[in-house]
């Protein structure tokens, strides 16, 4: 079951999806940034955000107060174009005039290991992030946490060396590091997700339904109904 600060809303398309998106996310940094000067953001990977990061490119805004950070990521080289941070990198944060000391990568090229916990000292445990964009996979993953699988959630961020889907060796942060937010925005689309997406309304034992937030969890969707 979805927790009581979620919101759902359901799109006709998936360009309309995207731009409710982007306007969604350019609201909280407007807001983040008139109440403390900065806004931090942490991205998801996989294919469904490319669009807004095509569409956040576009948009002609100071970035110059953007924090951004990464859900989870694949231990590849930096130039892997498998990389989460190098998709984000390549198509939006390389256009914007953002500072580069403002993106904080997952060093996922020194390994699982040593890369979660070089991840977890960059991390400030009493600083939450104003927004966390995470997806839903085919089997239920958000980030790189899986369901069935066991992980310490007292950590921020966690070495994954067995994960179902390729590569094996990633970094994600846990549950309570992505939960430690103002607000969660769940991007899910396509009929592939359909059985888990409901499988996630029903309360269904996935990583999903244990995430929270401050204030408010949106999920958008486009046709997974």
């Amino acid at each position: 079951m979805f927790k009581k600060n979620t919101v759902f809303l359901s799109f006709n398309s998936q360009k309309e999806l995207d731009n409710n998106a982007v306007e969604f996310i350019l609201e909280r940094a407007e807001n983040a940034i008139k109440e403390r000067g900065i806004f931090s953001i942490v991205l998801s990977g996989g294919a469904t955000p490319v669009n807004i990061y095509k569409l956040l490119a576009n948009k002609k805004i100071d970035f110059t107060k953007w924090l951004i950070f990464f859900g989870d990521e694949r231990c590849f080289p930096l130039d892997h174009p498998e990389r989460n941070s190098f998709v984000a990198e390549s198509i939006w944060l390389s256009k914007v005039n953002i500072p580069r000391s403002n993106i904080f990568i997952i060093p996922a090229e020194l390994g699982s290991v040593d890369g979660s916990l070089a991840y977890d000292k960059l991390l400030h445990v009493n600083k939450s992030f104003d927004l966390v964009i995470l997806g839903l996979g085919e089997d239920g993953h958000i980030a790189s946490l899986f369901p069935n699988r066991e992980w310490d959630n007292d950590k921020q961020v966690i070495a994954v060396s067995d994960s179902p889907k390729s590569p094996s060796e990633r970094i994600s942060l846990t549950l309570s590091r992505l939960s430690n937010s103002e607000d969660i925005l769940f991007l899910v689309s396509g009929k592939k997700k359909l059985n888990i997406f409901r499988k996630w309304k029903e309360g269904g034992d996935l990583p999903a339904n244990s995430i929270s937030a401050k204030n408010q969890i949106l999920v958008m969707s486009f046709d997974v109904s």
